[in-house]
C-alpha cells in the first residue's frame, strides 16, 4: 500500500468520523427537541381538559343552581359550625317537614312540597328513566337517519359505504315542575324534532310512565312540556252541604280552598 493510498483512507475515517460526530450531535439536538415538544403536548393537553372540566363544572352549577346553592350552603354551614350542628338540623327538618305536613298541607305543598317533590322526581325518575322512555316510543334521531356516504373505487372496482356511527340524540330535560296532581316535564328537542311529534306518542308516554293521562304543551318552537298526571282528584265526589241547610251557613263556615 503506497502512501497516497494511505492517505485517503486517514482522510476517508476523519470525514467518516466528522460525519458520525455531526450526526450524533444532531440526534441529540433532536431529541431534546422531540422531549420539548412531547413535554409541550402533555401540558397542553392537560390545560386542555383543566379548562373544559371547569367549563363543564360551571355549566353544571348555572344549570343546577338550585342542588349547587344547597351543596354551598351545606359546606359553608359544616365549615362554620361544624358538622354536629349540621347532622342535627338534617336529622330534625325532615320530622319538621312532615309536622308541618300534618297540620297544614296547604300551605306545605304551596311553599315547601311540590318544590321537594319536583327535585326529588327530576333525578329520580324523569332524568334516568325519561330518556329511555323517549327512545322506546320512537322519539329519538336514530342513527339510521344519518346520511350515508358512498364512495366509488377508481374504474369501478369497488363500492364502499360509510355510515356514522353516532348516537341516538335525546331531547334533554331541563326542568320538572310538580303540582297536586300533574308533573310538568320540561325537555328541550333536539334538531329534526316537532312538537307534533310528541302529540302522537302522548298514550305511548303515558304507559311507559304508568299514568293514565299524558298532553304536551309547546312552550316554545324547541321547547315542550309533556305532562303527566299522577292522580285524579276529581275523581271522587266532595262532601257537600245540604241545599236545605245552606241559607243557615255562614259564608265563613265554606272553606273554598277544598275545591
Amino acid at each position: 500500500m503506497d502512501a497516497q493510498t494511505i492517505a485517503l483512507v486517514i482522510a476517508g475515517g476523519g470525514a467518516l468520523g466528522v460525519v458520525v460526530w455531526l450526526l450524533a450531535k444532531i440526534g441529540r439536538a433532536l431529541i431534546k427537541v422531540a422531549e420539548a415538544l412531547a413535554a409541550a403536548a402533555v401540558v397542553l393537553f392537560v390545560v386542555w381538559m383543566m379548562i373544559k372540566g371547569i367549563v363543564w363544572a360551571l355549566r353544571q352549577v348555572l344549570t343546577h343552581w338550585r342542588t349547587s346553592l344547597t351543596l354551598v350552603a351545606l359546606g359553608a354551614w359544616w365549615h362554620w359550625w361544624g358538622w354536629p350542628s349540621l347532622a342535627l338540623t338534617v336529622s330534625v327538618l325532615p320530622g319538621a317537614l312532615i309536622g308541618w305536613q300534618l297540620l297544614d298541607l296547604a300551605s306545605f305543598d304551596a311553599w315547601a312540597g311540590r318544590h321537594l317533590r319536583a327535585w326529588w322526581l327530576r333525578w329520580t325518575v324523569y332524568s334516568p328513566k325519561l330518556p329511555d322512555w323517549l327512545h322506546a316510543c320512537g322519539l329519538s334521531i336514530k342513527p339510521d337517519a344519518v346520511p350515508m356516504v358512498v364512495t366509488v373505487a377508481p374504474l369501478g372496482r369497488g363500492i364502499r359505504r360509510r355510515r356514522s356511527h353516532a348516537q341516538a340524540q335525546l331531547p334533554r330535560v331541563v326542568g320538572v315542575r310538580s303540582g297536586a296532581s300533574w308533573d310538568e316535564v320540561r325537555i328541550r328537542l333536539v334538531p329534526g324534532q316537532k312538537p307534533e311529534d310528541f302529540d302522537e306518542a302522548t298514550r305511548a308516554l303515558a304507559s311507559a310512565r304508568g299514568v293514565a293521562r299524558c298532553q304536551v304543551r309547546e312552550l316554545s318552537p324547541n321547547v315542550v312540556s309533556i305532562d303527566f298526571q299522577r292522580r285524579n282528584l276529581l275523581a271522587d265526589p266532595l262532601p257537600c252541604l245540604d241545599l236545605a241547610r245552606l241559607t243557615d251557613v255562614a259564608a265563613t263556615d265554606i272553606d273554598l280552598r277544598r275545591v
